[in-house]
C-alpha cells in the first residue's frame, strides 16, 4: 500500500480545466490498478489538489437545476459559469476566498469505506476550524461541516461532494475562508432551504490567512489518513 500523497497547489484555476485535470489523474490511478492485475508489485499514486476557482456554480448528478436561481444572462452578468458534473450532492458555489481540496486517492491504499472517507474529510475540516476556535459539527443526513446545528442559526461553512469508482476518489470539499457569501444568494445551497452559509472571516470578524489554513488542512489530513504529503 502506498500512503504517500502528491500535493499540488494549482492556485487560481478555471473549474473546467481543473475538472479535466482531475479526470487525467483519476485515469492514471485506474490504469495502474488495472496493470496491477498482471504485475502485483506496482503501486498506485495518490494526489491532493488545492485550488481556488473563479466564480462558478456546479450541480451534482442527482441535483435539481431549479436550485440555481439565475438565468444564463444573469450568470454572465455576474461573471460566473455553471457546470453539471459527476459528483454526488446538489448545487454549490466556488469562488475567490474559498479553499477547494480535491483528494484523488486510491482508497485501497487506505481503507475501502466511502462512509468513513466522508466522515474523515469532515473531521479534517472540523479539526482545522477548531484551531481558530470555530466549533464545526456534522448535521445528520447532510454531508459537510456546519456551525450551530440544531439551532435557528445553523449555517454551513464547508460543502462536500465526491465521486468514487474502483475505490478511486474525485472532487472533495470547499471551505469558505474569505469568500463573498453574496454569491450563495443565487442558489439554494446543496438544495437545502432555510439554512444559511458562512465563512471563516465572517465568524472571526477579520480576513484569514489562506496559506495558513491550507497548512493546517494538510496536517490534519495526513494525521487522520496516516499519510505523508510529498
Amino acid at each position: 500500500m502506498n500512503k504517500n500523497i502528491q500535493l499540488r497547489d494549482l492556485g487560481n484555476k478555471d473549474y473546467k480545466e481543473t475538472w479535466d485535470y482531475q479526470e487525467t489523474l483519476f485515469k492514471e490511478i485506474v490504469d495502474v490498478k488495472l496493470e496491477k492485475r498482471n504485475n502485483p508489485q506496482l503501486v498506485t499514486p495518490n494526489f491532493f489538489l488545492f485550488v481556488e476557482h473563479p466564480h462558478v456554480y456546479t450541480l451534482g448528478k442527482s441535483g435539481d437545476i431549479s436550485n440555481l436561481l439565475l438565468s444564463e444572462k444573469q450568470l454572465a452578468a455576474k461573471g460566473a459559469t455553471f457546470y453539471k458534473i459527476n459528483r454526488g450532492g446538489d448545487i454549490t458555489y466556488h469562488g475567490p476566498g474559498q479553499i477547494v481540496g480535491y483528494p484523488i486517492l486510491d482508497l485501497e491504499n487506505f481503507f475501502t469505506d466511502i462512509h468513513k472517507y466522508l466522515r474523515l474529510l469532515e473531521e479534517v475540516i472540523i479539526l482545522t476550524l477548531a484551531e481558530y476556535n470555530i466549533i464545526g459539527t456534522r448535521s445528520e443526513g447532510e454531508t459537510g461541516v456546519w456551525l450551530d446545528v440544531g439551532t435557528p442559526f445553523a449555517r454551513k461553512i464547508c460543502a462536500m461532494g465526491v465521486r468514487a469508482s474502483r475505490w478511486v476518489t474525485m472532487h472533495g470539499f470547499a471551505l469558505n475562508v474569505n469568500a463573498d457569501l453574496g454569491y450563495f444568494d443565487n442558489i439554494i445551497p446543496c438544495g437545502i432551504r432555510g439554512k444559511a452559509v458562512t465563512s471563516m472571516h465572517v465568524e472571526l470578524g477579520q480576513k484569514v490567512d489562506e496559506q495558513e489554513v491550507k497548512a493546517k488542512i494538510q496536517k490534519h489530513f495526513a494525521a487522520l489518513f496516516e499519510a505523508a504529503f510529498i
